[in-house]
């Protein structure tokens, strides 16, 4: 079954680990594509280009002085031609799936994303907050930020690639799966009054209720959905290919539940699935895993 969602779908890689403690997250685009994400798209039904991947001069970065923003100068250079190239993309009339990456890259899909869509609902699949600032960040890994930089938080550098007039509204940003909070991420959210469903909430309540919620909360009064998926957001057990595993994740059925709903509310424009590390992983299990949660996410159903 397709459900009404752009039938023309661009894939845009970005080999990005910068952003993250670990290396090897680089190899995640090419891991879902041997995966067969886009072999999976076509069988569904859908029009699919590779677009390839976003350039990344890894030889070039660097971190200033006393900074508490590692290799900013090539994680700002990525974002803003992944920005540029979702926009055109979006702009052709197809549908931008991103392949990460590390999960700073959201700040250039999102912000491609919302110079198309100007009200935009986010639901943030992830283990982690990503809602530091160089403040608040214990590490300086800016994929730990990017949440914060599309509220225009941070670093000029990177908000500068929103743009002023296009940072996201927190009252549409919705997180699913949280189990592992920095303190200062934890009182960002607070003050910001941004929806989290913890595993705590999708325990108590189940997955059902809680996507109904986040799928109304991230779509009403605004232009679609974005989907930010880190694969850390499910358990290790499904996903062990990640650079931030945190035990008690989102079992297979509930994330593939929670991604079919979104299909049937066709309220879809955009996709990234993130943090993908073929280095540390079994087999490509979790490339093979993103492969096929994108597959539930644009309606890939037995009947």
């Amino acid at each position: 079954m397709k459900p009404n969602i752009n039938s023309n779908i661009a894939i845009i890689g970005v080999p990005l680990d910068l952003g993250a403690g670990t290396r090897g997250v680089n190899l995640g685009p090419d891991a879902i594509r041997y995966a067969g994400v886009e072999e999976r798209l076509k069988n569904i039904g859908y029009n699919v280009e590779d677009l390839g991947d976003i350039p990344v001069n890894r030889s070039q970065a660097f971190t200033e002085p006393n900074s508490n923003l590692k290799n900013l100068n090539v994680i700002s250079e990525v974002n803003s031609l992944l920005s540029e190239k979702v926009f055109s993309v979006m702009s052709e009339g197809k549908f931008p799936l991103v392949l990460g990456g590390d999960h700073s890259i959201a700040i250039g899909t999102i912000s491609g994303v919302l110079k198309y869509k100007k009200s935009l609902g986010v639901i943030w699949f992830d283990a982690h907050g990503d809602i530091n600032t160089p403040e608040t960040s214990p590490s300086g890994n800016i994929h730990g930020m990017p949440v914060a930089v599309l509220l225009g938080l941070g670093d000029k550098s990177l908000t500068k690639i929103v743009g002023e007039n296009n940072f996201l509204k927190k009252e549409n940003i919705v997180y699913i799966g949280s189990r592992d909070l920095d303190s200062g991420e934890r009182k960002a959210m607070k003050e910001q009054g941004i929806t989290v469903f913890t595993m705590h909430e999708i325990d108590d309540m189940g997955i059902k209720k809680v996507m109904e919620e986040a799928i109304k909360i991230a779509g009403d009064n605004t232009d679609g959905i974005h989907v930010s998926f880190d694969m850390d957001a499910l358990d290790p057990s499904i996903a062990p290919g990640t650079g931030t595993k945190v035990p008690g994740g989102m079992n297979y059925r509930e994330a593939h539940y929670a991604l079919e709903l979104i299909a049937k509310s066709e309220k879809l424009v955009s996709a990234e699935f993130v943090e993908v590390n073929p280095l540390l992983d079994n087999a490509n299990m979790t490339g093979k895993a993103a492969a096929v949660l994108v597959g539930s996410l644009m309606g890939e159903w037995l009947i």
